[in-house]
C-alpha cells in the first residue's frame, strides 16, 4: 500500500471515485503479501496484487467497483475453474479485497497518509465479509480510534488487536464474532498496518556499511550510518543512508530508540569501539545484532564480552561472524550475504538451496 499511497492520495484529492483492491490474505505461493494494493482509475492502473498473474481480473473488477460503490472480496487462485485464465499458475491463491474510494467513501484518507509521511503508527480495519457491513472501517492510532465497525464491543475488540498488530507491524485478517466475541470467527476484519519502517544501525563508516547500507534500504529498513570519526562519517560516502550520526558507536546506541524490530550491524572490528558497542548491543530488545570479523576476531571478542559481565544468555544472540556462508568477498557481496541472514531469520528459512529442499516455499513466519 505504501507503493501506491501517493498516487491515491493524488486521486482521492481531485475528488473522483477509484477502485483500491488489497490482497488481504494468500495461502501456498503466493507471490505478493497482505497489504499490496493495486488501484483503478479511468484506464489507469498503479500497483500490484499478484505480479501479473491475476491483474486483469481484478482490473476488470476494480472499475467495477469503482462504478457502483459495492465493495467485494473476490479469491484468485487454483481454486477457479480455469485457473491459468484467471488464476496464480503458481498454485497459490490469493484473497483481494476491493472497495471503492473517494473523499465520500473514504473521507480519513488524508489523515492517513499524512501519518504515514510523518511516520506516526496508523492502522486501518475493514470488514471485509461475514454478517457484518462489509467495507465499514475504522481508523486506529496509539491514543486514539476513529470510525466504526457497527458495535462498541467490536471497535473496542479490533482497536486492542490492531495496536498489538501495530507494535509488530504486522498486517492481517482477524475474526471475530459480530459483537467481537473472541470465540466466534463469522465476521473477517482486514488490519492493514502502516508502522514506520524498522531501523537499520550500521556501525563503521568504511566501504562494507556503504554496501549494507545500500541493500538495507532497499529493504525498507531506515538505515542509520554512526561512526566516531567525522572524516569518514558523511552524507556524501553515505548517500543510501536515511541517516549519518558522528558518535562513539555505544553513546549513540544508548541515547537512540531500538526496538525488536531494530536490526544492529557492527562492522568496525576494532576492539575499542565493538567491544562496549555490543556490550549495551546485546542488552537490547533488538531483533538481530551482527558484527563483522574473522573467526579468531569472534574468539577474542566473546573473551572480552565475557569479561564485561555478559552472559552466555546474552552471547548467545550475537551473530557472528555476520552473514550467511556464501563465499562473499567484495562489500556488495558481504551485504548480500547479511541481508540473506536477515531474510531467513524474519521467515525462518532454512537457509539452503531451493533445489535441496522440499514442500511450501513460503513458510510461516
Amino acid at each position: 500500500m505504501r507503493d501506491v499511497l501517493d498516487q491515491v492520495l493524488e486521486w482521492w484529492e481531485s475528488g473522483r471515485r477509484f477502485g483500491l483492491a488489497t490482497v488481504v490474505g494468500t495461502f501456498r505461493s503466493a507471490p505478493r503479501p497482505p497489504g499490496a494494493a493495486m488501484a483503478v482509475l479511468d484506464g489507469e492502473v498503479v500497483g500490484s496484487v499478484s505480479g501479473g498473474c491475476v491483474e486483469g481480473a481484478v482490473y476488470e473488477l476494480a472499475t467495477r467497483v469503482a462504478g457502483d460503490g459495492t465493495p467485494v472480496l473476490q479469491r484468485y487462485g487454483v481454486s477457479d475453474d480455469d485457473a491459468f485464465a484467471v488464476g496464480l499458475t503458481c498454485g497459490g491463491i490469493i484473497d483481494v479485497f476491493v472497495e471503492p474510494v473517494s473523499r465520500r467513501d473514504y473521507p480519513e484518507l488524508g489523515e492517513i497518509a499524512a501519518g504515514v509521511a510523518s511516520r506516526r503508527p496508523v492502522a486501518v480495519a475493514t470488514i471485509i465479509g461475514g454478517p457484518g457491513r462489509v467495507g465499514a472501517r475504522r481508523v486506529v492510532w496509539p491514543d486514539r480510534a476513529s470510525g466504526s465497525l457497527g458495535s462498541a464491543r467490536l471497535d473496542d475488540a479490533v482497536d486492542d488487536d490492531a495496536r498489538g498488530m501495530l507494535a509488530q507491524g504486522s498486517t492481517g485478517v482477524r475474526r471475530y464474532g459480530p459483537a467481537g466475541e473472541r470465540r466466534l470467527d463469522d465476521l473477517p476484519v482486514f488490519v492493514l498496518s502502516f508502522a514506520p519502517p524498522p531501523r537499520m544501525l550500521v556501525f563503521g563508516a568504511i566501504d562494507f556499511a556503504a554496501a549494507v547500507a545500500r541493500i538495507g534500504r532497499f529493504l525498507g529498513y531506515h538505515v542509520v550510518v554512526c561512526d566516531a570519526r567525522p572524516v569518514f562519517a558523511t552524507a556524501r560516502r553515505f548517500p543510501e543512508a536515511d541517516e549519518v550520526v558522528v558518535a562513539w558507536p555505544h553513546d549513540y546506541l544508548t541515547t537512540t530508540e531500538v526496538d525488536g524490530r531494530t536490526v544492529i550491524c557492527v562492522l568496525t572490528h576494532d576492539p575499542k569501539f565493538d567491544v562496549p558497542l555490543l556490550e549495551a548491543a546485546l542488552r537490547t530488545p533488538a531483533a538481530y545484532v551482527g558484527a563483522m570479523g574473522s573467526r579468531r576476531t569472534h574468539e577474542d571478542r566473546l573473551a572480552r564480552l565475557r569479561e564485561a559481565g555478559l552472559s552466555e544468555e546474552e552471547l548467545s544472540r550475537l551473530r557472528s561472524p555476520i552473514g550467511l556462508d556464501l563465499g562473499a568477498r567484495t562489500p556488495e557481496e558481504t551485504a548480500v550475504s547479511i541481508a540473506a541472514e536477515l531474510i531467513r531469520l524474519r521467515w525462518g528459512g532454512s537457509g539452503r538451496p531451493l533445489t535441496e529442499t522440499s514442500g511450501r516455499i513460503h513458510g510461516e513466519r
